[in-house]
């Protein structure tokens, strides 16, 4: 997720907006917002950010009718120049290119932006997009801060247009028809008493981010958007532009790794369950980069209390070793076990042993509607180490019908231009993805103080 941030500093655009604890509602724009109104047939679309996170959203959408590609604004003259190439080469459009998000803003009638910066910046630029009238789509975590979360929200609500936030698995079609199908209308896991998630990250893949020095911004262009925030001393050209392409390492840029990754698999326990959790506890560690501000490896547990009962969730982010299963999210149940993933071999369901004949004739009766596909009869482990007595009965393997695959940010990016054209609404705009991400931005403070946060409205409201 890279950029392109306003030209005053950011210190002057969160004294000039909704930035901060004041939240002052109304306060005026720093833009001019265009008159509100539908869009033509073709929604005119701009990025802001034209790093890697940028690929991915524009890979997703290219198959998507109806968008006109208008303008890309980042910092970097090299992601620009790759941003143009590829619109120009799959659409043979020119569109306009800027360093500087506000000015593109002031210049440009554009009726979508798309916001694929830093973490710290996310609420700056959304909240200048909002303002400038556009409707935006705006990678998570929302904001570094909580704070900031809240002023996207604000923003959101004080311009009337409309705000996406990344939890692209709301719009997956795995995961909607888990949650509608499976646990809602036909209850397949029965009470759910635990939850598990994990994203394992491979060392080799977690190493510092280099790149040639002749295409990175000068020292001043850094400081003037803000890679010097958080230090403790003036910074070198080699450390601003060590924050500049490692910026998720920094307390002052991003969450680390419980907001990078964890944020997205989190977001899915409070969406599924339907509540906010009652308490937290965290444990951290920085087991290989001692020098990195943010933990590498991170535990957290959350309780909630929901209308059927105590839940616990446990979530880890590891910097070790990829394997241990990828990424997914295991829903525990006393009838059955959903594993979940947005790749769809991580995906397995499985039928609790010894269940009710009642219970074995609903599932029968959800294969024969093609709701579940039977994989396979449990089968014990054996061996000569088995202790008959200490194991439970292997559960049946389910998986779900096919159909529901698309590249994962497909389906979100199609839900944001189907709500610009009110023929939708928005899976994941940004009040609910603040209801959901809020509890997020206490797991690193939960396991630097090694005390259990009990959760008030004060830590949660939005």
């Amino acid at each position: 997720m890279n950029f392109d941030l306003p030209s005053l500093s950011r210190r002057e655009f969160l004294s000039k907006s909704t930035l901060g604890a004041g939240l002052v509602l109304g306060a005026p724009s720093i833009l001019k917002a265009k008159e509100a109104g539908a869009p033509a047939d073709d929604i005119r679309v701009g990025f802001i950010g034209c790093g890697k996170q940028h690929e991915v959203l524009f890979n997703a959408m290219v198959n998507i009718p109806g968008i006109r590609y208008v303008a890309a604004a980042d910092i970097m003259k090299d992601r620009l120049g790759r941003t143009f190439g590829a619109i120009k080469s799959r659409f043979d459009t020119n569109i306009k290119r800027y360093y500087d998000a506000e000015e593109m803003l002031e210049k440009e009638e554009l009726d979508a932006v798309f916001v694929a910066t830093p973490d710290f910046w996310h609420a700056p630029h959304t909240i200048m997009a909002l303002e400038a009238g556009c409707h935006v789509y705006c990678e998570k975590m929302m904001s570094d801060t909580l704070e900031g979360a809240r002023s996207m929200v604000a923003a959101m609500d004080r311009t009337g247009k409309l705000c996406q936030i990344g939890h692209q698995r709301r719009s997956n079609p795995r995961y909607l028809f888990t949650l509608e199908e499976l646990i809602k209308k036909n209850k397949i896991c029965g009470q759910i008493i635990n939850i598990n998630g994990q994203w394992n990250r491979a060392l080799s893949s977690s190493q510092d981010i280099a790149a040639k020095p002749d295409i990175l911004p000068k020292a001043d262009v850094l400081r003037k958007y803000g890679f010097n925030t958080g230090a403790d001393h003036e910074l070198s050209l080699e450390e601003l532009r060590h924050r500049f392409l490692n910026w998720r390492f920094y307390k002052s840029l991003s969450g680390g790794p419980i907001s990078d990754l964890g944020a997205h698999q989190i977001d899915i326990f409070n969406w599924y369950l339907g509540v906010q959790p009652t308490s937290l506890m965290a444990s951290g560690g920085r087991s290989y980069f001692k020098d990195r501000e943010h933990f590498d490896n991170v535990m957290c547990v959350f309780d909630y209390e929901t209308p059927e009962g105590n839940v616990r969730a446990f979530y880890q982010v590891l910097t070790t070793t990829s394997s241990g299963g990828g990424y997914y999210e295991s829903f525990m149940g006393t009838e059955g076990t959903i594993n979940i993933s947005e790749r769809e071999a991580f995906t397995k369901i499985y039928k609790e042993s010894g269940t009710t004949d009642a219970v074995s004739d609903q599932w029968d009766k959800l294969v024969a509607r093609g709701v579940l596909k039977k994989v396979a009869a449990g089968q014990a482990a054996g061996g000569a180490d088995a202790i008959a007595s200490y194991e439970s009965a292997p559960p049946d393997e389910y998986s779900l019908p096919g159909g529901l695959s698309k590249q994962p940010h497909t389906n979100h990016i199609e839900n944001f231009i189907a709500s610009i054209r009110g023929k939708a609404t928005l899976n994941c705009d940004a009040r609910h993805a603040l209801e959901s991400e809020a509890p997020i931005y206490w797991v690193n403070p939960a396991a630097e103080s090694k005390e259990t946060i009990i959760f008030t409205d004060e830590h949660l409201h939005t």
